[in-house]
């Protein structure tokens, strides 16, 4: 029997206990032998519910147990969690986590240790929730050269503007909605502004190219700008807006971002709605690659845990090697990637007309019947090129980028 113990019991923490223990016997079988949860860490009781007698409130329980060989961090954040799951890969115990926040800052220091002691660190289910990526990135993309990975990372997100793109309401009312149904948090700021996503496309950039890549230095635009309008005139071109977190290599250069983006239906990713997350990986050789499924929720991600869990038990005393060095990675500046723009301009087309044509030169113009706008999309440009270009007009409303 092999025992695991759980840090955080919230609604990934108590999801992971659940499918251990609704799993049991099929993970034995995977596993080689039974998991047993022996401990869970939180700061609450939990009287009557049915695993009340495992829990316990010093970490230090867990840490110098022996008999503990397997800790799941589900407690999110950085702190204490980065300082938990650092003393336990130095005392031999594998960890595995859904910490986005701490793979993201800390994931090639924590990969280091747990190569030091033979050990593992393993952190699927802190991108896509349910959907394997993080294995598959690792494993079964070895012998290709990532040119591209594009992801639609945060259901929450996704949510809105899907439900702003059906029902044609602004985002204020959706995001109401989404806070009444769960799907966001009271303080969404972290969903709409693009941040979890940025974390998100951090590690799978860090993974793709080996090196550590810093989520601070990558561009985050959020969705709180993109208003009905937006979505009307997106309709009227058969397209849709998403938001992606997104890395890519053009020649030696890395770009990556976080922003809102037009796409139409012959993007692999334009049928991905609601809460559902997908991700686009294009590789030199196998091409393009789409993963899809449910990127949060309890027992979605408490599925992806488990499996680490399971992983970890197959290999235990053997490190399983992954390359995410501590050297940074320097990603190219925003301003030198090319990219197209639909942009909204006030006032109408004979006043917008000429001046858009001596600015950026033939445009493709977009009819949404909208009184008293100009609306465009522009050749490949470049950012910086774009943004001195939009101030020079001034009456810019909107601007998105787009990928047809």
């Amino acid at each position: 029997m092999l025992n695991v113990s759980v840090l955080g019991y919230g609604t990934v923490g108590s999801g992971v206990v659940e499918v251990l223990t609704t799993n049991k016997e099929s993970i034995a079988k995977k596993a080689g032998q039974e998991i047993n949860v022996k401990y869970i860490l939180d700061l609450r009781d939990f009287p009557g519910d049915p695993h009340e007698d495992k829990v316990v409130h010093d970490f230090n329980v867990i840490l110098n147990d022996e008999d503990v060989q397997i800790v799941v961090e589900t407690m999110g954040g950085v702190k204490p969690a980065y300082d938990f799951v650092k003393a336990c890969l130095e005392a031999g115990k594998s960890v595995c986590t859904s910490n986005k926040e701490l793979v993201a800052k800390h994931g090639a220091e924590l990969i280091a240790i747990a190569k030091e002691k033979s050990i593992n660190f393993f952190f699927e289910a802190s991108v896509g929730g349910g959907i394997p990526i993080i294995r598959p990135m690792i494993n079964c993309l070895n012998g290709d050269e990532i040119e591209e990975i594009s992801g639609i990372l945060n259901g929450t997100t996704n949510y809105i503007l899907t439900k702003m793109s059906k029902e044609g309401l602004d985002f204020d009312s959706v995001l109401k909605d989404a806070q009444d149904k769960g799907y966001a948090e009271r303080n969404p700021e972290a969903d709409v502004e693009g941040y979890d996503a940025c974390r998100k496309i951090a590690i799978l950039t860090s993974l793709a190219y080996g090196k550590q890549v810093d989520f601070e230095d990558i561009y985050t635009e959020g969705i709180t700008k993109i208003t009905d309008v937006d979505i009307k005139y997106a309709n009227a071109l058969g397209a849709a807006i998403k938001i992606f977190g997104s890395s890519k290599k053009v020649g030696n250069d890395i770009y990556a971002k976080v922003a809102p983006v037009m796409i139409n239906g012959e993007h692999p990713l334009y049928s991905v709605n609601d809460v559902f997350n997908g991700i686009f990986v294009k590789g030199n050789m196998v091409g393009d690659l789409m993963f899809y499924g449910s990127g949060a929720g309890k027992l979605p991600t408490a599925s992806a845990v488990v499996a680490d869990v399971v992983e970890a038990a197959k290999s235990l005393n053997a490190n399983l090697p992954m390359i995410w060095e501590n050297d940074k990675l320097q990603l190219a500046d925003i301003k030198e990637a090319k990219q197209r723009f639909f942009v909204r301009l006030s006032g109408n087309a004979a006043e917008n007309a000429a001046k858009v044509e001596s600015t950026f030169g033939k445009v493709q113009v977009v009819e949404a019947g909208v009184e008293n706008e100009y609306a465009f999309i522009t050749d490949q440009v470049k950012e910086g090129e774009f943004a001195q270009k939009a101030e020079q007009l001034g009456n810019v409303v909107s601007r998105i980028r787009v990928d047809f």
